[in-house]
């Protein structure tokens, strides 16, 4: 049997779904493409069942995708430390499960799955060790760059992406609005951002159709108040050149398919960020707003690497169109130079990916690690 057979991943939701949606997708990895028996804690299932609809919220036990999930909740259960060991983001593990792990020693692998950042000091402390109430416990930092974890990313999802045909964008979107030849299709997901009323009437005045996906969330009370009208879930509404369909919240796995149908992704946070990187193809980042702003540098640092071998001109624009959703400007004008370089961008896209699959996806790497832990 393998070492590392067993694995436990401990999520406490913080965003709404960012937090679950990365442990989600590490766990259905772990357990679908090694074969790990795999447990995932969950504080919120509540969160959970927004993304995956078989989650039942009031069950302290269920299987669903081949995972254990177990409602974190106080006190815990008894239950036997798994061989590997993983608190998301720094989400503190329960002092008991803690105490159980002193109480069995054995050769056992406890790591801090961090967040995702492109600061230059991640690779210097990606898998270092970190003395934790007496037992040895490691640093694994996702990135984008040599001497980082990578980027989480499953095989048959990549699969899927490759096989993804125009033909099944057009059936996909065509739920919500018939694909126009000549209109742009976006896919919008952000968090609470003023400048969308900016970027909506833009889009009415396009020259051409600009048709919209939003999945219903934070931007559906600002769409609300900038169009002056109700968008109930399901709806397409209609504004000058405008074509604007709210969707219902999507599942990993449709979510995945929105993003290989659009032109251009708007996406936040972490994981769909993440996920908008794979479908390669032109991206709008919102990046978590933070108080002291420490978020702005996080978004230079990504953009530096991202845009190091993209054409000057392409590169510029997308930098100046981030940066004025991020933090307010002529959203107008930074439109305006953005889209004749969609094109240029997508073949940058296109690189990008597969730089990325070159440098392995964050569970084979993860798993790598362990091994080595572990001889």
């Amino acid at each position: 049997m393998n070492k590392t057979n067993h694995w436990d991943i401990f999520c406490r939701v913080v965003d709404n779904y960012g937090d679950i949606g990365v442990c989600w997708r590490l766990a259905r990895q772990l357990s679908g493409e090694y074969g790990f028996i795999v447990r995932l804690w969950v504080d919120n299932l509540i969160s959970f069942q927004r993304i995956q609809a078989d989650i039942h919220s009031d069950l302290p036990v269920q299987i669903c995708s081949g995972v254990e999930v177990l409602h974190w909740c106080q006190p815990l259960p008894d239950a036997e430390p798994a061989d590997v060991v993983i608190e998301a983001f720094a989400c503190d593990l329960p002092a008991s499960y803690i105490a159980a792990m002193k109480a069995r020693p054995g050769k056992r692998v406890w790591l801090n799955l961090e967040y995702l950042s492109a600061e230059q000091w991640v690779p210097g402390c990606h898998g270092l060790p970190s003395p934790a109430q007496g037992l040895p416990k490691f640093f694994f930092f996702p990135g984008f760059v040599d001497g980082t974890g990578g980027l989480l990313g499953e095989r048959a999802q990549r699969l899927a992406r490759a096989a993804w045909s125009q033909a099944d964008s057009d059936a996909y979107l065509g739920q919500w609005q018939s694909p126009e030849a000549n209109g742009l299709k976006v896919s919008l997901f952000a968090y609470g951002n003023r400048a969308l009323a900016d970027l909506l009437g833009v889009w009415q005045q396009s020259d051409y159709p600009v048709q919209v996906f939003m999945p219903e969330g934070l931007l559906l009370p600002l769409a609300e108040a900038a169009l002056g009208l109700a968008l109930p879930v399901g709806k397409t509404i209609c504004r000058g050149a405008l074509r604007l369909s709210v969707l219902p919240m999507q599942s990993q796995d449709d979510y995945d398919r929105l993003l290989w149908s659009c032109d251009l992704n708007f996406v936040r946070g972490e994981d769909s960020f993440v996920r908008a990187q794979w479908a390669a193809l032109p991206l709008i980042w919102h990046i978590y707003p933070q108080d002291d702003d420490a978020h702005r540098s996080k978004l230079d640092a990504f953009l530096a690497i991202y845009l190091a071998a993209c054409p000057g001109k392409s590169a510029q624009h997308l930098n100046d169109f981030w940066q004025v959703w991020n933090h307010g400007g002529d959203l107008k004008a930074a439109w305006n130079k953005l889209l004749p370089e969609l094109a240029v961008l997508k073949s940058h896209a296109i690189a990008w990916n597969e730089n990325l699959i070159k440098r392995g996806d964050l569970a084979t790497n993860l798993v790598r690690f362990v091994n080595s832990k572990v001889k």
